[in-house]
């Protein structure tokens, strides 16, 4: 009887060490996965598994153009690996906001001023064919923007971060700023708001059509040509403009390139002029040499009158021609010489940005699988010439993210800590139990001993014991720490700061196998140290241990 009020409270503490150490362990897992799960998603929705960009960009944001028409996009599609791929393109913008608020001057009255908000963020430019399951997931007001017009869409998804700073809501106008040549002002429709949690992304991307982007990028060339306000030994000076490309220009009047931008002209017929404009590095004429792919404009003319006289337009007090102009953008416009009328229209290329793209986004089907799928895509394409001799490299998320994933590593280490230091202390407290067990029944060890029984043979009965007392603690571990871990999981009582953890919420992510082998775990490795405590039996004497009383 005294023997069991010695043990009773030290096996009760050991059952609750075990128990304990379990509770700690589970969540410690269910945390520690869920957060890098969380935080993995989340990066890669912004920015895929595997990106392909221009060989010797050090950030995705500011890759150089690629074609389009690449022949791997077709086989990476079959690939079963490989979930989606898609066309993306990135140009830095500045959102501006204009509010009016009412304040009072010293007579009372009330007056209006224009209050200006802006924040600086990168336009991610995606197509119809984008998969938004991400940003649908974290949509938080609004739709995701309808990308499958015939011409560029103006709708624009943001943030709540962005929206909150520019005091935006859906169906709201946003001025944007873009840096070219020249700054240049569009204004976009705001169709969706949306949130992840992940700061240091809300607070920069917002999302828009590609063919704006591919626009605003200036990638490959586009062409147009224009009638100048003077004349040259009585002809007209027709002149070809070029936008993009590497600005060394080269221009085909139908004779060939040549680096002549401008021809005189007098139209004595209708007709049409045409230009192929398209840029060079060395050999103006090398087919092979052109950085860009040629855009075409074209120059109609229609005459009335004596379309064989002269081209003596009428000039003004300023020696410039006089034109009338036909329609709001300047594209048609009539000059009027002494015997006919020249009706001028202006056909501007579509351009070749459609073409061009900033790289392609790769999404993998099981993230365990990235490693492989990255290598052998780097095998297959990385520094190796593509058909239009541009050289990629392929990069993971895990590289172009590199911070962040390996703090998320560091993580693993953690746990691992954890979980070591954690079972140390039960088996340090089901040692010292299954010491108090040993002692308070000497008596039956001897009497077991001097019938016959081995010394094995009494151990494994302690360790049977013992053995139970574990599985007892794992159960009540079990019920306690998937009750907790159910409890955030479903009610999310436990919150974050995004600024710092990425996150809102202490994540929850528990699978079966991790569940099972820290269970099994558990008990195999506790079962296991308990031998070496289970040796004290062997020097248990017979004789003396009948005499303990």
């Amino acid at each position: 009887m005294q023997g069991k009020k010695v043990s009773r409270p030290i096996v009760r503490i050991s059952v609750i060490s075990i128990a304990l150490a379990v509770v700690v362990n589970l969540i410690t897992i269910a945390v520690v996965t869920g957060f890098q799960q969380e935080v993995r998603n989340k990066v890669s929705g912004f920015g895929s598994h595997i990106f392909i960009m221009s060989s010797g960009e050090s950030s995705i944001y500011e890759s150089e153009p690629l074609n389009k028409n690449q022949s791997f996009f077709s086989e990476l599609q079959k690939d079963p690996s490989i979930k989606d791929i898609s066309y993306v393109a990135y140009k830095p913008v500045i959102f501006q906001s204009e509010q009016f608020e009412k304040q009072s001057n010293r007579s009372g009255k009330d007056s209006s001023i224009v209050r200006q908000e802006i924040h600086g963020a990168i336009l991610k430019g995606v197509n119809e064919r984008y998969n938004w399951e991400f940003f649908k997931e974290n949509l938080k007001q609004g739709k995701v923007p309808n990308f499958k017009t015939d011409e560029p869409s103006m709708e624009v998804m943001v943030s709540s971060r962005i929206a909150k700073n520019l005091n935006l809501k859906v169906g709201d106008d946003v001025k944007a700023f873009f840096v070219k040549t020249q700054p240049i002002k569009k204004v976009f429709k705001l169709v969706g708001i949306y949130e992840t949690g992940l700061e240091e992304f809300d607070s920069k991307i917002a999302i828009g059509d590609l063919r704006i982007v591919q626009q605003l990028n200036d990638w490959g060339i586009q062409a147009s040509i224009e009638v100048e306000d003077t004349l040259y030994n009585g002809q007209f000076i027709v002149r070809g403009n070029i936008i993009g490309g590497n600005g060394n220009y080269r221009y085909d009047w139908g004779k060939g390139y040549e680096a002549y931008s401008g021809i005189t002209h007098c139209p004595l017929k209708d007709t049409t002029i045409r230009l192929i404009a398209s840029d060079y590095w060395s050999n103006i004429n090398g087919k092979e040499e052109g950085t860009s792919i040629p855009d075409p404009a074209y120059l109609k003319i229609k005459i009335e009158g004596k379309a064989y006289s002269f081209c003596d337009p009428k000039l003004d007090g300023m020696g410039t021609i006089m034109r009338e102009y036909l329609n709001d953008s300047g594209s048609q416009f009539a000059i009027q010489a002494t015997e006919k009328k020249m009706i001028f229209e202006t056909i501007e290329g579509k351009g070749s940005s459609h073409n061009y793209v900033g790289g392609f986004e790769i999404t993998v089907k099981n993230w365990d699988e990235l490693p492989e799928v990255h290598s052998r895509l780097k095998k297959r394409l990385e520094l190796i010439p593509t058909k239009h001799d541009e050289l990629l490299a392929v990069r993971s998320i895990i590289e172009n993210e590199s911070d962040i994933f390996v703090w998320l590593g560091f993580l693993d280490l953690n746990v691992l800590i954890i979980l070591s230091l954690m079972i140390l202390i039960g088996i340090i407290n089901m040692g010292s139990a299954l010491l108090v067990l040993i002692l308070v029944r000497s008596n039956f060890i001897g009497m077991l001993k001097s019938m016959g029984a081995s010394n094995w043979a009494i151990r494994k009965i302690f360790l049977i014991q013992a053995g139970f007392l574990i599985f007892r603690g794992i159960v009540i571990g079990n019920v306690i720490g998937l009750g907790l871990c159910g409890l955030q999981y479903y009610f999310h009582i436990l919150k974050l700061n995004p600024e710092v953890y990425y996150i809102d919420k202490v994540p929850i992510e528990l699978n079966v196998w991790a569940w099972l082998a820290l269970n099994v775990g558990t008990l195999i490795v506790c079962l296991l140290a308990l031998i070496i405590p289970s040796y004290a039996i062997t020097r248990i004497s017979p004789v003396k241990a009948i005499r303990f009383n």
